[in-house]
């Protein structure tokens, strides 16, 4: 794992902000929210870290670490929880190896040895998992081993025919689109955790991208899948589509390591864009913004950006100071000028009340792009202001979208007021359908010293529950783990969890790989 990176929070260590840059951020906050945070409180160093003796056999491999700082940097993801965790230099949860194969015949050795000397095996893909997907205890295990495969990162066949690429699931997301690029091919899927996340982990967690329509997640990108199960390799042939039977594929998409490990993946690339067109427009209204997103998405023109920001979200990002509901819309493509089919959307958009920002004036899309990708380390230094700071998606239908949405700023407000004392709360769509949107939340509230986590857990289990209570989806792109487990298993058939868990036990007989997600135990 990269040096640079930060062990307790997300991403490069350089880009957490000093003293003084906290301060300002502190006093924007407190403009924002009405709140203010508690204070400067100090970030740990790997050296203050102390981890117990590591637990169970040591895999007899030159491939396998117990020393202190790989454990570290491989305990937890990055959900709030994690790193208020890592912040406080609390890693009872380190696993007590790691490994670091090389090849798939190391993978198969390792899962041979874990299973007889039963030791869990967790796929730590790029440790960017915010739903406790990557941690775990080993109850009722020798031990735990924390699975890496960052060796495992080349791009090892291209057909520019067929538009497909063979991938290493070890890939992070700068070197698979480097390796891409350098033949004029991009496979264009751009998550938050873009920078520090793995193909692998794309697949497993089934994530979200770049698209806000159509080609949304990891599956639309997905042509065939490798992996390497404890009864052997599991592997499917790449084909533009088939009808025959229940899909192979579909168990691994999802999987979330729980019955092998993923090491290959042939996706659907294409041609780097070189057209591009988009546009910025402000609503008075979030709900005339929300008619207006709808519109687009049934309208057939399938942009590429839609992302509608109510008035805090737009102000936390700063993409616009006038209280008003932002729209971004994009076109992008190979080939062909897109100028046509955003001078079509913008005739749809204003239709609705949607007031056309020159981008002279305000450069939406280019300042929610930054802020997009910067999000993420903005959550750790509110954590170091002593403030709780986290987000959660779903999806729905338009028509259940207006009561789920007065619900949960209703509930989950009153969660934090309840809780903290103060709240803000704002949403953005991050994926448009034909017949619904994924809503994105961030809630912020001046958690309380030592209790911290307590609230995070009511404040979650709050918002989960009206997810569930209007039919919403406990996930649209953040994956099931840990944290989501119990409202995973209210929404999916129970037949299908008993179905699925017969399929774990036959791949996994001796339940070594990532216990504890999408299911505690069988049925």
């Amino acid at each position: 794992m990269n040096q640079d990176t930060s062990f307790w929070g997300w991403g490069w260590a350089h880009r957490f902000p000093d003293d003084e840059a906290r301060l300002q951020l502190g006093q924007l906050v407190q403009a924002l929210t009405g709140f203010a945070p508690r204070g400067l409180l100090s970030p740990p160093t790997l050296a203050q870290v102390e981890l117990t003796a590591p637990r169970g056999p040591r895999p007899p491999f030159d491939f396998i670490q117990d020393d202190a700082e790989a454990r570290t940097r491989h305990t937890y993801g990055k959900s709030y929880p994690d790193q208020l965790r890592g912040f406080a230099g609390d890693y009872a949860a380190a696993p007590d190896r790691v490994a670091r194969p090389n090849n798939e015949a190391e993978i198969e050795r390792l899962l041979e040895f874990a299973s007889a000397s039963q030791l869990a095996i967790v796929p730590f893909g790029g440790g960017t998992s915010v739903t406790g997907g990557i941690e775990c205890r080993g109850e009722g295990h020798a031990g735990v081993i924390s699975l890496d495969l960052g060796h495992l990162d080349q791009v090892l066949a291209l057909d520019p025919i067929a538009r497909l690429a063979r991938i290493q699931a070890g890939a992070k997301g700068p070197a698979l689109e480097a390796q891409l690029g350098a033949q004029g091919y991009t496979l264009r899927h751009f998550p938050q955790s873009f920078e520090h996340s793995t193909l692998g982990g794309w697949v497993a967690t089934r994530a979200g991208g770049h698209f806000a329509t159509v080609y949304t997640h990891i599956d639309d990108l997905v042509a065939s899948t490798r992996m390497i199960t404890p009864q052997g390799a599991w592997a499917t042939r790449p084909l533009p589509a088939s009808g025959a039977g229940p899909a192979p594929d579909r168990l691994v998409l999802g999987s979330e390591g729980t019955l092998g490990v993923i090491t290959e993946a042939t996706v659907r690339i294409r041609p780097r864009p070189t057209q591009r067109a988009g546009a910025t427009l402000l609503f008075d209204r979030f709900e005339a913004g929300v008619e207006a997103a709808r519109a687009l998405a049934q309208s057939g023109l399938h942009p590429s950006n839609c992302r509608l920001l109510d008035p805090r979200e737009a102000l936390l990002f700063g993409v616009n100071a006038e209280n008003k509901a932002v729209l971004i819309v994009g076109f992008e493509a190979a080939q062909h000028p897109v100028e046509v089919d955003l001078a079509r959307a913008l005739e749809l958009l204003r239709d609705f009340g949607g007031e056309l920002r020159p981008a002279a004036v305000d450069d939406g899309a280019g300042r929610w792009k930054q802020a997009f990708f910067d999000a993420p380390y903005l959550q750790s230094t509110l954590i170091s202001l002593g403030l709780l700071a986290d987000t959660f998606e779903t999806c729905c239908t338009w028509s259940t979208f207006p009561t789920l949405h007065a619900a949960l700023i209703k509930g989950v407000r009153e969660a934090l007021k309840r809780t903290t004392g103060g709240a803000f709360m704002s949403c953005r769509f991050t994926h448009v359908y034909p017949d619904g949107p994924a809503p994105y939340y961030t809630f912020v509230g001046p958690a309380p010293a030592g209790g911290e986590l307590a609230v995070w857990q009511e404040v979650k289990h709050t918002a989960c529950e009206i997810l569930a209570q209007h039919g919403a989806t406990i996930t649209h792109h953040h994956a099931v783990g840990r944290t989501h487990r119990p409202w995973y298993c209210k929404e999916v058939p129970e037949l299908f969890t008993s179905a699925l868990w017969e399929v774990k036990r036959h791949l996994d007989p001796a339940g070594i790989m990532n216990p504890g997600v999408l299911w505690e135990k069988g049925p």
